[in-house]
C-alpha cells in the first residue's frame, strides 16, 4: 500500500509541474487538497548549471510558503534532497544549457515528492526533461 501512496503523490507532483498557468495551478491545488494532498508549484528559467542551488532553494521556499512542509530542518531537508535528486535526473540533458519550466511539489502523509519539468533550449532545437525525487518524513 505504501507504494500506491508514493505513486499517487508522484503523479500529483508531475501534474503540478506540468500545469499550464497560475489559474490551473490553483484549480489543481484545490482538487488535490480535497484528497488530502498538499501541493506547490514554482516556475523557473535560466542557465541550468549556474542555477542548481537556486532551483533547490525555490523548491524549499515554495513548499514552506504553500504549507506543504513546516519550517523545520528535517522537512526542509526532505524537499531539498528530493529536488536535488530530480535535478540529477535531468543533468545530462540540461547541463550547460538554458532551461525553462516548472517545479511541482506534493506531499501526503510522509511522502514528499519533487518533480521538475523543463524545456531545454539549444538554438531552435528544444528538448524536454523530467526528473522526480522522493523523500519520506515523519508526519
Amino acid at each position: 500500500m505504501a507504494l500506491q501512496g508514493s505513486r499517487k503523490v508522484a503523479r500529483v507532483a508531475l501534474e503540478m509541474a506540468l500545469s499550464e498557468d497560475r489559474e490551473q495551478e490553483k484549480q489543481l491545488k484545490a482538487m488535490f487538497a480535497r484528497e488530502g494532498i498538499k501541493t506547490a508549484a514554482v516556475d523557473y528559467g535560466g542557465d541550468f548549471a549556474a542555477s542548481i542551488a537556486r532551483i533547490v532553494e525555490r523548491a524549499v521556499v515554495a513548499a514552506k510558503r504553500e504549507g506543504v512542509i513546516r519550517d523545520v530542518h528535517a522537512e526542509e531537508g526532505a524537499v531539498a534532497g528530493a529536488a536535488r535528486e530530480a535535478l540529477s535526473q535531468v543533468l545530462t540533458k540540461a547541463f550547460g544549457l538554458n532551461v525553462g519550466g516548472k517545479i511541482g511539489i506534493a506531499r501526503q502523509n510522509d511522502h514528499v515528492i519533487v518533480a521538475v519539468f523543463f524545456g531545454v533550449g539549444l538554438l531552435h532545437l528544444d528538448e524536454v526533461a523530467v526528473g522526480l525525487g522522493h523523500r519520506a518524513v515523519s508526519s
